[in-house]
């Protein structure tokens, strides 16, 4: 890179520690909206503002006719983290998920720009913790992109290409019963015990291991039973978040498995994703899902990369957290993924 690297670092750290004091949560990503304009303007882009939803802004800059698009998502998760430097770790919400993938993209930017380098874009979007209402709603800006070669979307992947990710469905179980007084549980039908066996019936089930995506697994995030502590529950459910491979038998086999006053109900279902090996870049199964098989429709032949500085396992906890020789190495990871794809 061209900065020294005392300047370089000066830079990341105030630009980050910027970021993140702002309250993002998804919902309310406007909040960092100014800071985030003004950090763009100092790259010399020209910036499109979409509006998504109120309180809810997509950004777009662009530096020429991109050819490489950048992106990320500007939403965090709570509870809000206020920014914090302790030695050479910045602390926060956001610092890995994801404004540090803000702060390594752009810097990588600003390196290509001072290199001479043309044909960039970067694009940061609303609701990828919640509704990926951003993503959608990005897609509409296609007519902006039409050369692009390839979307890099940022994600803590430790520096690693991911090879892909599961696919994600949300199954929800019912069970029925029949309401009686806690006295005489005799009379009624506990919904409860048939949910519960059937849960445990499908814990017993070996799930299969992807070469390429990692194990397939599940959930059990929610589990719901009865109306009042001396009343036998009517009805139970149990809400099942699974992350599954290429041919997953998952919900053929929560449908097998089902009691005879059970029901299975499909809320979400997104197929897995495969992205391409990139020649002198190491790729890795990841654990978790992003934006980049909805943002991939913006590039005309679908090459997407997933990739960035930090770690997922601590990104949503109260020690997310992200090292500045990350944060450096991520800036020079998108800055060769860049110039691969611009030809250099």
């Amino acid at each position: 890179m061209n900065a020294a690297p005392a300047d370089l670092q000066s830079w990341l750290i105030a630009r980050l520690m910027t970021l993140c004091a702002s309250n993002t949560t998804s919902g309310a990503e406007d909040a960092g909206l100014g800071d985030l304009l003004t950090l763009l303007r100092e790259l010399g882009a020209q910036v499109v503002e979409q509006p998504v939803a109120e309180g809810r802004t997509n950004v777009l800059a662009l530096w020429g006719r991109p050819k490489v698009l950048f992106s990320t998502h500007l939403d965090t998760v709570p509870p809000f983290l206020p920014p914090r430097l302790e030695g050479d770790v910045l602390f926060g919400r956001g610092t890995c998920d994801a404004k540090g993938q803000i702060v390594a993209q752009l810097a990588a930017v600003k390196t290509l720009l001072a290199e001479g380098r043309e044909g960039l874009a970067w694009l940061g979007v609303v609701g990828e913790e919640t509704d990926s209402a951003g993503a959608a709603a990005a897609l509409g800006l296609a007519d902006r992109l039409g050369d692009l070669r390839v979307l890099i979307n940022g994600e803590p992947t430790e520096l690693k290409l991911a090879t892909g990710q599961r696919g994600v469905q949300h199954v929800c179980l019912h069970c029925r019963g029949r309401a009686a007084h806690s006295g005489s549980p005799q009379l009624g039908h506990n919904a409860t015990w048939p949910l519960l066996d059937w849960l445990q019936r499908l814990r017993e089930q070996e799930r299969p291991v992807d070469p390429q995506l990692g194990p397939e697994l599940w959930n059990l995030g929610l589990i719901q039973a009865g109306v009042a502590l001396n009343s036998v529950p009517a009805q139970a459910e149990a809400h099942l978040m699974a992350r599954v491979v290429p041919g997953s038998t998952f919900l053929a086999e929560v449908r097998r498995l089902a009691p005879p006053e059970g029901s299975v109900d499909l809320r979400l279902d997104e197929p897995a994703d495969l992205y391409p090996t990139v020649p002198g870049f190491e790729q890795a199964p990841m654990p978790f899902g992003s934006d980049a098989p909805a943002l991939r429709a913006l590039v005309p032949d679908r090459t997407v990369v997933l990739a960035g500085p930090g770690s997922i396992t601590v990104a949503h906890t109260l020690d997310e957290h992200l090292s500045l020789a990350d944060l450096k190495a991520g800036v020079d990871l998108n800055r060769r993924l860049a110039l691969h794809f611009l030809g250099d």
